[in-house]
């Protein structure tokens, strides 16, 4: 038994994840992220493998250039994350280069938005097959990670500490790497 002060835990570590930025329990959450998207990429392959051809049809469909643009987006998006913990830690204040990030989100919605309305009025729509029933399913799931990414980056922009603001940053370079991740498998490789 602990000697607790007014019921809280007494601070014992967290290990391998203390050296990280941001609070512990991010990381956690991003490593079951990472998991879960991981599944779903190794999926996504596994049917590929078993029905290529359909495969390459609804790729053949895909918007290889909005990808490639998203993909940009979110790289510089990132870059942007990285610069507000930079300039907290020397001038306190990250807040121009968060509302950047943010926006940048807010871009790769709208592309994505841009992207499913054309291939939803083209008739390819989530029932319309494995490809893209699997399409909408990952890149859906994705773009609401962007969405609670944004939501976050601005909750840390409000309360704006440094370990607040390295908690954000870290979920939102998760959402960059997954989309890293998500563009090749997706869009690329056959």
């Amino acid at each position: 038994m602990h000697d607790d002060v007014a019921g809280e835990m007494p601070d014992e570590g967290w290990g391998p994840l203390d050296g990280l930025p941001g609070n512990p329990m991010m990381w956690i959450l991003i490593l079951g992220e990472l998991a879960v998207f991981g599944a779903l990429l190794v999926g996504f392959s596994v049917v590929r493998a078993l029905d290529p051809a359909e495969f390459a049809a609804g790729q053949a469909v895909l918007d290889v250039r909005l990808g490639g643009f998203n993909t940009l987006v979110l790289i510089t998006s990132g870059w942007c994350a990285a610069l507000a913990v930079q300039n907290r830690r020397s001038t306190g204040s990250g807040r121009p280069q968060l509302v950047a990030a943010m926006a940048l989100g807010a871009v790769f919605l709208v592309v994505k938005g841009i992207e499913y309305a054309e291939k939803i009025s083209a008739g390819h729509g989530p029932d319309s097959g494995t490809f893209f029933e699997l399409y909408y399913l990952v890149t859906g799931f994705h773009a609401l990670h962007v969405v609670a990414g944004i939501v976050l980056l601005a909750v840390v922009a409000w309360r704006n500490s440094l370990e607040n603001l390295e908690t954000g940053t870290a979920f939102w370079h998760m959402v960059d790497l997954v989309w890293i991740l998500v563009f090749p498998v997706v869009y690329l490789i056959g």
